[in-house]
């Protein structure tokens, strides 16, 4: 059997949010659905991600040959963060949880996979405990009455607390001057030729503060730069575009001793000096007002373990015990923030993406066995 690819209809974004037209005037998220082998309708999942693209999900055929459905979608920003606004992808979320239910699903399992999981556990608070009506800028965007139709249970695979999250543990603290990535403080370059690891632990916490003094200062300019928009111009266009360089200096990719798990050394890009100067990377284009929405620790409202909190179905973390851009102490956020109703599984030795044949089937046995459990 192949997957079906299904489009459906959306709500309709921010001015220029697509540059095409048509996406403006009849604003669609696209889909690839695999029905249950056997055409069964107990059980469905539903797997996405902010903006990458999951339609060649590695799930998509081994879940069905369990005999279910899933439906691997991709929300309005896939392959384009630049413009992404947390709060609008909760609607294209509940475009493909609307599809399963109109299938005919009785049970409907969110798979909320590496950045999925943050949206995940925010659009099941947003579905149980309705709140948002604006952006975090003061924009209009009405969840609360929207009427999201809840999952019945989250699994959270490989998943990383959150977009900001993990710029905040990510960004270079060197970077001196935002318009000049080559101008550094030498002190806090990760990679300059003296560093010793492992990492010296009263350095690492300078280190550490260093980080979020560099995103807070970009925060800082990014309210004050709105402010002055909104002040001078039309409101469609009370916004900008700008650039934040060097973006992957996790001491956690040059040092095992930190957080350890199976890992190698280096990030998922590989070698972590060339993945922190590489042109595109976390969070290197973006507009102001996306920027509050998904990457300002201050601002978003997908903080994963926070809105998991808040929610009351089963869940299950899946953790990858290679991962290099997971780590066991985020593991160990969510499992605090699911208390009793969560249950940890680890598949030892797999890494982020999962490409290895024993490491998925291991990682389909999990979920299904676990879902049909509830």
């Amino acid at each position: 059997m192949s997957p079906q690819l299904i489009a459906l209809p959306t709500v309709p974004g921010a001015y220029m949010e697509s540059q095409s037209g048509l996406q403006r005037a009849n604003p669609k998220v696209y889909g690839n659905y695999m029905p249950a082998g056997n055409g069964a309708l107990g059980l469905a999942f539903i797997v996405f991600h902010p903006t990458s693209n999951f339609h060649g999900h590695y799930l998509l055929g081994p879940l069905a040959e369990r005999n279910a459905g899933l439906l691997a979608l991709n929300t309005r920003y896939v392959g384009n963060d630049s413009m992404l606004l947390m709060e609008m992808a909760l609607h294209d979320v509940a475009a493909g949880m609307k599809f399963l239910r109109d299938r005919g699903y009785r049970k409907i399992v969110m798979l909320g996979n590496s950045g999925g999981g943050s949206l995940a556990a925010l659009y099941q608070q947003q579905a149980e405990q309705p709140s948002i009506r604006t952006t975090p800028d003061g924009r209009a965007c009405d969840i609360a009455d929207a009427g999201l139709p809840p999952a019945d249970a989250i699994a959270l695979v490989a998943a990383h607390p959150g977009r900001a999250t993990q710029l905040l543990a990510k960004i270079d603290p060197s970077v001196l001057d935002e318009g000049d990535a080559a101008c550094v403080d030498p002190q806090w370059d990760l990679f300059a030729a003296e560093r010793i690891v492992p990492l010296d632990r009263d350095w690492l916490k300078g280190f550490r503060i260093a980080q979020e003094q560099r995103l807070k200062r970009i925060v800082a300019w990014v309210e004050h730069r709105l402010r002055e928009l909104d002040r001078s111009v039309s409101p469609e266009i009370a916004d900008d575009a700008f650039i934040v360089r060097r973006t992957q200096a996790d001491p956690r990719t040059v040092d095992l001793t930190l957080d350890a798990n199976d890992r190698v050394l280096g990030g998922l890009g590989g070698d972590a000096r060339l993945y922190n100067s590489a042109a595109n990377g976390l969070a290197r284009f973006c507009t102001l007002r996306s920027f509050l929405s998904q990457w300002s620790p201050w601002h978003t409202r997908a903080l994963g373990p926070e809105c998991l909190r808040d929610t009351r179905v089963p869940v299950l973390v899946v953790d990858y015990t290679a991962d290099q851009t997971v780590f066991p102490s985020q593991i160990r956020e969510w499992c605090a923030a699911a208390g009793s109703r969560g249950q940890l599984a680890q598949i030892k030795g797999a890494p982020h993406y999962l490409t290895k044949g024993p490491d998925i089937e291991r990682a389909v046995n999990l979920l299904d066995s676990w879902a049909r459990s509830l």
